[in-house]
């Protein structure tokens, strides 16, 4: 019976979806990680001491949307399902917003940008009140929406490529490409900025990526079309399990045709992130973060115990990406 358990987890795992989280874990990490070295002297000492939580904990929301029913739609907004005059007819106030379409529709349709907004708010309340740990899970979370808002595919009902025969495209654009390519991808991106305007830096975030979209989707047609079928995938050894996965050739293929897309998209994430967090800082008030009280066991604990309840996760309403 275990032999044939192994046999037929094995077999599962050759036809499991390559495309699990939004920019992958690994991509999500390293992000975070980065921008932590965007940060001003003032803030950089708090940040590399809790540098490791911060990246290993940039995957909690996906993790968590697995738990939490209303986490799926703050990871994107679908802006083709509002028509052409997108730009001028979302309400960028969650309450106006909520007037005009209702809470149940523009749950369907993501809720991205306007959950930008309230962790960037959050964060500031927890830096005003000296709150550590609230610092450190909001930096984490922040740092995983704003990631994930320079995603093109996170933009669009298309996000899988189920309407145009490109499924699986969300993970090979976001999670495949910097999986093989990133330890090549330059992430010197010059300090982090004050945002004067936050709300609407959010939302010409998702505007930037949005506009990226079509060559997301038109570049790997064009590839698929000069790449045999048997050449597009490959399969790998991970965790000594064989795994499907696409191929090296199609990737950089793929990478070629976008002209460095997801390299540009990623260190603008990083970018972005580290100067959100410097904008909530001096939102906050500029406190010393060289003076916080440093974490007690119990709060240590607490932290561990929230990510350990991540793992006991059932599917989301709507697997943005997996689908």
């Amino acid at each position: 019976m275990v032999q044939k358990a192994g046999i037929w987890l094995g077999l599962l795992l050759l036809c499991w979806p390559v495309n699990v989280f939004s920019w992958g874990f690994f991509a999500h990490q390293r992000i975070n990680r980065l921008a932590v070295f965007t940060l001003p002297p003032e803030m950089i000492g708090f940040y590399k001491k809790h540098i490791i939580y911060i990246s290993e904990n940039a995957v909690n929301p996906d993790k968590r949307r697995y738990a939490v029913k209303a986490e799926g739609p703050r990871h994107f907004i679908d802006l083709d399902v509002y028509g052409d005059s997108v730009r001028h007819k979302l309400p960028r106030v969650w309450q106006e917003a909520v007037a005009q379409y209702g809470e149940d529709s523009l749950a369907k349709h993501g809720v991205l940008p306007w959950h930008l907004s309230l962790v960037k708010y959050q964060l500031t309340e927890a830096f005003k009140y000296h709150d550590v740990p609230s610092i450190l899970r909001l930096s984490a979370d922040l740092g995983h929406y704003l990631a994930d808002a320079c995603v093109p595919l996170h933009t669009t009902r298309n996000y899988n490529g189920q309407f145009t025969n490109q499924h699986g495209i969300h993970g090979f654009w976001e999670s495949r490409l910097p999986e093989l390519l990133a330890n090549e991808y330059d992430f010197f991106v010059g300090p982090a900025l004050y945002v004067a305007k936050p709300q609407q830096k959010a939302w010409g975030i998702v505007f930037r990526s949005h506009a990226a979209l079509d060559s997301v989707l038109r570049f790997e047609q064009e590839v698929a079309a000069q790449l045999p079928e048997d050449k597009k995938y490959t399969f790998e050894e991970r965790n000594n399990i064989t795994v499907k996965t696409y191929s090296k050739a199609y990737t950089t293929g793929y990478h070629q045709k976008l002209k460095g897309q997801v390299e540009r998209q990623m260190r603008y994430a990083v970018w972005v992130i580290g100067s959100f967090w410097y904008t909530c800082w001096v939102d906050a008030g500029q406190p010393d973060l060289n003076n916080l009280q440093p974490l007690t066991e119990e709060q240590k604990q607490q932290l561990a115990a929230e990510r350990q309840q991540l793992k006991q996760a059932v599917a989301p309403d709507r697997p943005h990406e997996t689908e």
